[in-house]
């Protein structure tokens, strides 16, 4: 599946080559247009990307700090295998860290972070996900998490945040099309960003750890169904 990176297009200008083959790598490896387990060739992938072998390297060191590739000494660099074990582990840090972040940002977010989630909230009213690819779901899901932890305004949250939810978006993707209630899923996000738009840290919170609670549980179900 050949697809357009996440990042918009209008960010490209302002990052480096290395930024850009990071970002393209890893949303093939997000949306599992590289498979776990998959061989990763820095020549193919430099030369789909018309970019140089180096950057390509460079994105590879750090999508294996993000733990979604592995290197082996003389066999070469492999996208990650999805366990199953690896939905709770990922889902007990963020049950904890998510609500922290929401509570923070409903505390915290400047006027302009507000007017940003108001227009999240807009773009989440008017999806429609019957019509949607998974990219395009994909793409909202990140604006609405990763715009309240940038509201939040704690870098290293944001960093370990960011991380974790590229690791759950994964498994997710592995059961997209057979996850019941995938529009409440992500028509849920309104009242999580309201609340945080609204300044309510207790509401933001709880939403935010009922959010993850749930969505581990529609996953596992997912999973074990198959």
């Amino acid at each position: 599946m050949a697809i357009q990176t996440l990042a918009t297009v209008e960010d490209a200008g302002r990052k480096s080559l290395a930024d850009i083959a990071y970002e393209s790598v890893r949303d093939r490896l997000l949306t599992l247009d590289i498979k776990p387990g998959d061989l990763l060739n820095d020549d193919q992938l430099a030369k789909e990307l018309g970019i140089g072998r180096t950057p390509v390297r460079e994105a590879l060191k750090r999508l294996e700090l993000d733990r979604l590739v592995v290197t082996y000494p003389r066999r070469g660099t492999f996208a990650t295998r999805v366990e199953v074990t690896d939905l709770a582990f990922i889902s007990e840090i963020r049950v904890q860290l998510e609500p922290v972040a929401a509570a923070r940002a409903a505390r915290v977010a400047t006027p302009a972070s507000r007017d940003y989630l108001r227009q999240v909230v807009r773009e989440v009213e008017a999806f429609d996900i019957k019509a949607a690819s998974v990219v395009e779901t994909l793409k909202l899901d990140a604006r609405v998490h990763q715009g309240i932890y940038a509201a939040a305004a704690n870098p290293h949250l944001e960093d370990v945040l960011i991380r974790y939810d590229n690791l759950a978006t994964r498994i997710w993707c592995m059961v997209l099309d057979r996850l019941p209630n995938l529009e409440r899923h992500v028509h849920e996000h309104v009242d999580l960003l309201q609340a945080v738009i609204d300044g309510d840290e207790h509401k933001a919170a709880e939403l935010a750890r009922k959010h993850v609670s749930e969505f581990e549980q529609a996953v596992r179900e997912a999973l074990f169904a198959a």
